[in-house]
């Protein structure tokens, strides 16, 4: 039962599966879902991250040693966890988040210092800390285009 909590938790309820690029699959959920909420705070943003983060780290975990293999590409949470943090205290609208969905999708890929390097850290942590460095370097730029413009 709890490795397949873990499994569930861990692959946004099994969204991480799908067999095409499952941590895109994993934000566009993550950020469809918060669209169809009412307007949440940034204090709930920062709360849902947090929640999110530990779940994460248990839960990626968990899952990584049940299969045996480093950083599960079914893993997703650690995208979702991303799209929530590169949206905190942007406006909501298609044009922000989708912005913001892009650049951290773009971002992840990448991997820009620290990102790479912090998945040496290994397990839980190590799975869901690359994405959370993502999604600020996505947050302090559309924070900047925000103050410029």
């Amino acid at each position: 039962m709890k490795i397949f909590l873990a499994r569930f938790l861990s692959t946004t309820a099994f969204t991480g599966l799908f067999p095409i690029a499952p941590g895109t699959v994993g934000s566009l959920v993550t950020i469809v879902i918060l669209w169809f909420l009412p307007a949440l705070s940034t204090a709930w943003l920062l709360g849902i991250s947090v929640v999110l983060f530990f779940t994460g780290i248990w839960s990626a975990g968990v899952t990584e040693k049940a299969m045996g293999v480093e950083d599960p590409g079914s893993v997703n949470l650690d995208e979702d966890l991303g799209m929530v943090v590169s949206i905190i205290a942007l406006p909501k609208t298609l044009i922000w988040w989708g912005v913001a969905f892009l650049i951290f999708r773009f971002l992840d890929i990448l991997k820009p210092w620290p990102a790479k390097q912090s998945q040496a850290v290994g397990g839980g942590l190590g799975i869901m800390i690359d994405d959370v460095i993502v999604a600020i370097y996505t947050n302090l730029l559309l924070q900047a285009v925000r103050f410029i413009f």
